[in-house]
């Protein structure tokens, strides 16, 4: 299938630049065999009493880093954690670096280029931090929150996105990217939709820097996704389990949320435990194992997260409502408004 057909046309303008404040007053558009405008508070009576929504609350960690190599000034994205001590990274500029050059973020805080890897990708040994002082202690105290490039901020960073860039049940650090369906989520909303009866069930996948990246290939089968690492426990894989076996629905609360789900779960439907990497790529064809709803934002073009909500949905239906989202105002991306997507009927679990 060509890239080109999951194409479309954006006005920068409808980029947002901010978030919602508060979280909950975002729009909500309901995408079914008919659009609906309406909000996120609007959610708990969306969904039924018995449906389970699954959150991810892998936490965002200050993963960007500016540094020196020599005169040079290097820009570091952190993207996938290999061991405590090293990472794959994206540079800026990685071609004025070479194997065995340090990068010095502070006068106690380096890391050596141990890899040269494709498309600005690098590796790095973060090898001059004490066991006493890990590494996450120094990246909150030099690191910036890693917002994705449409999002227009200084080069130090704004101190709001810390908080921001966060989902209020961020539990688990480890990404370097929001989950951002779940920045719409407020304590409150939670607590409406446990008392409408509506289940909560938390997995952890850490959003990796490659979720951004655009598809270049012509065709989407020649597409390499990128790996993140994710959890579900036994105990949250069962809860999942019965909440469907009593005819509740699966929601996925963000696109990571639903490809953990998918990759845990089995030809039979049932979804188990899961602990390890995985660099599931969902496009139309697809066979959904486990996901009923998804809640989710608004995409870019051409993206991979834009060809999974066009799989789950239908591309017809996810064309028609992002021109009608462009069309009424809505904000788009991860500080953007947010869509219920209902799977087409057309696209059947598998079984």
């Amino acid at each position: 299938m060509r890239t080109d057909a999951f194409d479309f046309d954006l006005p920068r303008a409808l980029i947002a630049q901010q978030p919602a404040s508060p979280r909950d007053s975002s729009r909500l558009l309901t995408v079914a065999a008919e659009l609906c405008d309406l909000g996120m508070r609007d959610l708990p009576r969306l969904l039924r009493a018995g449906d389970i929504l699954v959150l991810n609350d892998t936490r965002v960690i200050p993963a960007r880093l500016r540094g020196k190599r020599g005169e040079a000034t290097i820009e570091v994205t952190l993207h996938r954690r290999l061991s405590e001590a090293d990472w794959h990274a994206f540079a800026r500029p990685a071609r004025r670096l070479h194997l065995g050059d340090r990068i010095v973020f502070a006068p106690d805080f380096s890391a050596m280029v141990t890899e040269k890897l494709e498309g600005g990708e690098i590796g790095l040994r973060f090898d001059d931090i004490p066991p006493e002082k890990p590494l996450e202690l120094a990246l909150e105290r030099h690191g910036f929150m890693p917002l994705p490039p449409y999002i227009g901020r200084p080069k130090e960073g704004a101190a709001t996105d810390r908080e921001t860039y966060q989902t209020v049940y961020a539990a688990n650090p480890g990404a370097v990217a929001a989950p951002t369906a779940g920045l719409h989520f407020t304590e409150t909303l939670l607590s409406d939709l446990q008392e409408a009866g509506i289940a909560i069930a938390k997995l952890t996948l850490h959003v990796g820097a490659g979720t951004f990246l655009p598809v270049k290939v012509d065709r989407i089968e020649d597409h390499k996704m990128h790996s993140e690492w994710g959890r579900i426990d036994g105990a949250t894989a069962d809860r999942i389990n019965e909440a469907r076996a009593a005819g509740g629905r699966i929601v996925a609360a963000g696109t990571t949320a639903l490809r953990l789900l998918e990759s845990a779960t089995d030809e039979a439907g049932i979804v188990r435990g899961f602990e390890d990497t995985t660099d599931i790529f969902i496009s139309p064809g697809y066979r959904f194992r486990a996901v009923d709803m998804l809640l989710t934002n608004f995409h870019l073009p051409k993206s991979t997260l834009f060809m999974l909500v066009s799989a789950f949905a239908g591309l017809a239906r996810m064309k028609a409502a992002y021109r009608h989202a462009i069309k009424t105002g809505y904000r788009f991306y991860s500080y953007g408004d947010a869509c219920l997507l209902h799977r087409d009927e057309n696209v059947k679990r598998q079984s």
